[in-house]
C-alpha cells in the first residue's frame, strides 16, 4: 500500500489592482490543477490585507490560502504556472509535517489598544 500523498499548504498573494475576475479565474485555475493532480482538503480567503514592505510599489494584497494533496510532479506544475500568471505576486508552498494544528479561519490583525477610561472630573 502506498504512503498517502504528503500536505501542502499553498499561500497566494494576490495583486488588488487586478480585476475581480481575474484573481477569481486564478483561484479557479489553481483548484482545478490541484484537483487533477491531487485533492483540495481546505481553502481559506483571507481577503485584502497590508503588506510588511511594498511589492512593486503596492502596499496590499489579497491572502488566500490553498491546503491540498499532491505529488511532486502537482508542485512543479503549480510553481511552473503561478511564476508567470499574472496577477500572482508571490506565492509559496509549504510541506506540513504531520500533527501540525489547522490555519485560522482569518489570521486577526494587529488591533489599535483601546482607550482607557478616565473618569470625569469631580
Amino acid at each position: 500500500m502506498a504512503a498517502p500523498d504528503p500536505t501542502y499548504d499553498l499561500t497566494l498573494m494576490l495583486d488588488t489592482a487586478a480585476p475581480e475576475d481575474q484573481r477569481a479565474k486564478i483561484l479557479s485555475d489553481v483548484e482545478t490543477m490541484i484537483g487533477n493532480g491531487g485533492t483540495v482538503v481546505g481553502k481559506h480567503d483571507w481577503g485584502p490585507r497590508a503588506m510588511a514592505y511594498e511589492i512593486r510599489h503596492k502596499a496590499d494584497a489579497e491572502y488566500h490560502l490553498i491546503q491540498f494533496h499532491g505529488t511532486p510532479e502537482l508542485l512543479a506544475n503549480l510553481q511552473r504556472t503561478l511564476r508567470i500568471t499574472d496577477g500572482v505576486m508571490r506565492f509559496r508552498i509549504i510541506k506540513l509535517e504531520p500533527g501540525t494544528p489547522d490555519p485560522p479561519a482569518k489570521p486577526e490583525s494587529i488591533a489599535a489598544p483601546a482607550a482607557a477610561e478616565t473618569p470625569a472630573p469631580a
